[in-house]
């Protein structure tokens, strides 16, 4: 497994962005599919964005294709997830997660095998 700790949450108004990054432990390797998942009060865990190990692989959500942008620097590290257009339904906390080694961009929860603790976002005027 890799160890992933996930920032960058917080309360922002309707309209506005936020820019979440999940940072894997120093000496672990990052050749791993990626993704970002959400889980709001009452609702199930749903992906939000996952993307291939090089980055050349990406899907989104229906719901947050347009608005958000997954992205990752492997030589940090780091996933990230800007999210823009943010709406009140964009609310809950999110996760990164690690799948497959040298995986692409999957929308199959079961795949990802690591988990960050997640970060709070809320969208609230």
């Amino acid at each position: 497994q890799v160890q992933l700790v996930e920032s960058g949450g917080g309360l922002v108004e309707p309209g506005g962005s936020l820019r979440l990054s999940c940072a894997a432990s120093r000496g672990t390797s990052f050749w791993y599919a990626m993704g970002w998942f959400r889980q709001s009060l009452g609702k199930d865990r749903e992906l939000v964005a996952s993307i291939g190990w090089s980055g050349d692989s990406i899907k989104y959500a229906d719901s947050v294709k347009g608005r958000f942008t997954i992205s990752r620097d492997n030589a940090k590290k780091t996933l990230y997830l800007q999210m823009n257009s943010l709406k009140s339904e964009d609310t809950g906390v999110y996760y990164c997660a690690a799948g497959p080694q040298f995986g692409g961009a999957t929308s199959r929860a079961i795949e990802f095998h690591s988990w960050g603790q997640g970060t709070q976002v809320t969208v609230s005027s």
